[in-house]
């Protein structure tokens, strides 16, 4: 029986702009028996830039995943680095929601001792860092570096190739080299463009976090694993159609002000 994944983008975004999320897929091979479905959210932030944007990330995003059960999807892939939502979804469903913010800092440690980060701008340094002290990671981090370029969360890198690239390697060899880093994370799934580019020029893994949120997901699913409702328990009194009701008004708001 064919297995379904949700693929959460957060953003809403027309069909042009999914297609480049979508390319992520590329980078992956996945046995037949599986399918990946991306979904943009309805409502959310302009761009994940401070604790404000990051309180409407997560709404927007248990917003988008909270009926992926009960339409038949075996499990969620969050596309952000920040794993916004993935806490929320977790206590409201039973299959496996998966973010690469974390599972990219823990794939990492069995790579490698110290991992860097490498980031389109400084204003998404209290993403990583809130999830490395969620992990107790603090001391696996060697370091984070900035390319200084504002992101493009729908047009991604495309057309900005010559500028960021270089950015980009020379940031990498700084984290080898100066942080003593032994393995690199992209710091967005924005960022998946330039990952075989880096990955053939510096001498240790890049990991890409998208892409790895598909393996991990079809590897839960052979195995038959998902989240410990332990850590994350179900609410007493759960308020889908409020939820529901607060994301058609927000998506409502957002085309009259268009």
């Amino acid at each position: 029986m064919m297995k379904k994944v949700m693929v959460i983008v957060p953003f809403p975004m027309g069909r042009e702009d999914l297609a480049r999320r979508e390319a992520q897929m590329k980078a992956v091979r996945i046995g037949p028996g599986i399918a990946f479905e991306y979904r943009p959210v309805r409502v959310g932030p302009k761009n994940y830039s401070s604790q404000h944007d990051m309180a409407l990330a997560d709404f927007s995003i248990l917003d988008a995943g909270l009926d992926a059960e009960a339409q038949g999807f075996d499990a969620i892939c969050i596309d952000t680095m920040s794993d916004s939502g993935m806490s929320m979804l977790r206590s409201m469903l039973k299959i496996p929601v998966i973010a690469p913010g974390r599972h990219s800092m823990l794939v990492a440690q069995m790579l490698g001792e110290k991992f860097s980060i490498l980031m389109m701008w400084d204003r998404w340094k209290m993403l990583y860092t809130k999830t490395l002290g969620e992990l107790g990671m603090q001391h696996k981090c060697a370091s984070m570096r900035s390319l200084g370029v504002t992101p493009d969360n729908k047009s991604l890198l495309s057309g900005k190739e010559n500028e960021v690239f270089p950015l980009l390697l020379d940031a990498a060899r700084a984290c080898v080299e100066e942080d003593g880093a032994d393995v690199l994370i992209l710091g967005s799934t924005t960022m998946h463009e330039a990952h075989a580019w880096l990955s053939q020029r510096i001498g240790v893994p890049v990991i890409n976090p998208g892409s790895l949120t598909y393996q991990l997901a079809s590897i839960a699913l052979d195995l038959s694993l998902t989240h410990s409702k332990t850590t994350w328990p179900a609410p007493l009194a759960p308020k889908h159609d409020m939820i529901r009701a607060i994301g058609a008004a927000g998506a409502a708001f957002l085309e009259e002000t268009r």
